[in-house]
């Protein structure tokens, strides 16, 4: 069993309230939601009480801001479960909101990855990887995304062109610009590839 230890109105919202369990930050609810069921500090109760309230509550507010938060652009599952955190609202109540997302396809993480990949130039596959978990894109979807996914050494080429626009193609130089593709997150066999086109490369790259 756990205690309400303060419920504070919202700064930006004054019709809804912050509610502290055990002295740290755990959810925000509607006011009128605190009055009817009659919460307030010093209350004991179970924190499986608090998400139950807040999902007959809240559920459909909540699917309401994330409808909203995903009109502008594609979300990965992560991106709205942060979102909703943000908001104040329990794991139960962003469960429902990801069910119903994913049961009318309006939330996708393999599509997400895919709209990614493609929109995105002058990456490999290593760095398209590292920045579609940063933006909490589930590793299933990451890496099935990626293994449909060839590396363009045509696109290395272009990138390593730019890279040696005004440089001397010696040993030195291309030894830089095969690292700075490695940089760009392009596998050793497509770095090497693009490199062939300025002539033959060291067996050690």
């Amino acid at each position: 069993m756990s205690e309400i230890t303060s419920i504070e109105p919202q700064i930006k919202d004054k019709n809804r309230c912050n509610v502290y369990v055990d002295g740290r930050f755990y959810c925000g609810i509607m006011l009128e939601t605190a009055v009817k069921y009659r919460l307030k500090a010093g209350m004991r109760i179970t924190k499986t009480e608090l998400d139950e309230i807040q999902l007959e509550t809240e559920k459909s507010r909540a699917l309401d801001k994330a409808m909203t938060h995903i009109s502008a652009s594609m979300k990965t599952s992560r991106g709205i479960r942060d979102f909703l955190a943000k908001k104040g609202y329990t794991e139960a109540v962003q469960n429902y909101v990801l069910e119903k997302l994913e049961y009318y396809d309006l939330v996708d993480d393999y599509a997400y990855c895919r709209a990614y990949i493609e929109s995105v130039k002058g990456k490999g596959k290593r760095a398209l990887e590292a920045e579609l978990l940063k933006r909490g894109a589930d590793k299933n979807a990451v890496e099935r995304a990626l293994s449909e996914t060839e590396e363009d050494a045509t696109e290395a080429l272009a990138v390593l062109s730019k890279y040696m626009r005004g440089k001397a193609a010696d040993k030195q130089n291309l030894y830089k610009g095969f690292k700075f593709l490695l940089s760009k997150g392009y596998s050793a066999d497509t770095s090497k590839a693009a490199l062939s086109k300025y002539g033959n490369i060291d067996e050690d790259y």
